[in-house]
């Protein structure tokens, strides 16, 4: 594990407490692949990891917990939950009914200067892509689909969204460590399109697409614990 350094970060306007940096801290490495799933840490082994007390550290467990993005077992270690199938089917029907929500509300909202910077993140994305750069390719794919939906200016779905992106994003890593980038088809193409030309049906289609691209690779690559 990447040995961490918290600081005592300020804006021009406020700090951030260290008990809210130690859970984006811990909320970042379970999204992009700090955390794989059946390998257990300590409290103890991320506070020191972390450079903080106990305290932060087990307030930002318990968050995490909450989120169902972590799971606490006995002599205070810490797991990624299992994704049986009947979740991962649930969350990628929840992907679909909300994300694609999120985009057509965004639609209306979204300026020229905006498709510019998604069309900005999707070129990183293509080096990613090309380099083979797995966590760099997580990241600008969270960050085109988060800056997208951002500009729907809806508060409750996009909260809804996170909580589920926690839950998959670990495994999303797992896959891509087995299989690399290669076989990946870049659906945010498709969507750029579509908001160009502001084509409701277009964009359902490629967000649809590409949401099911990432949950698909979920479906045949993990061995789920339900399955015979």
């Amino acid at each position: 594990m990447t040995k961490t350094t918290l600081h005592s970060a300020s804006t021009s306007d406020a700090v951030v407490p260290v008990h809210e940096q130690v859970y984006q801290q811990l909320r970042d490495r379970i999204l992009f692949g700090g955390f794989l799933p059946g390998k257990a840490v300590t409290l103890r082994g991320l506070a020191d990891d972390l450079g903080v007390s106990a305290m932060p550290v087990r307030e930002a467990v318990r968050r995490l917990i909450a989120e169902n993005a972590l799971e606490l077992h006995g002599n205070r270690r810490v797991f990624i939950p299992d994704l049986s199938e009947k979740v991962i089917n649930e969350i990628w029907s929840a992907r679909r009914l909300l994300e694609v929500e999120l985009a057509l509300m965004a639609l209306k909202n979204l300026s020229d200067d905006d498709i510019q910077s998604l069309q900005d993140i999707d070129e990183r994305i293509d080096v990613s892509l090309e380099t083979g750069d797995v966590e760099g390719y997580m990241r600008g794919n969270y960050e085109f689909h988060f800056y997208l939906y951002s500009q729907s200016k809806s508060e409750v779905l996009i909260k809804l969204v996170r909580n589920l992106w926690v839950q998959f994003g670990p495994f999303m890593r797992l896959v891509y460590g087995r299989s690399g980038t290669a076989n990946l088809e870049d659906q945010h193409k498709q969507a750029l399109e579509a908001l160009k030309s502001r084509d409701q049906r277009a964009l359902r289609a490629a967000l649809e697409a590409d949401i099911s691209q990432g949950m698909g690779f979920i479906q045949e690559t993990i061995c789920l614990p339900d399955k015979v």
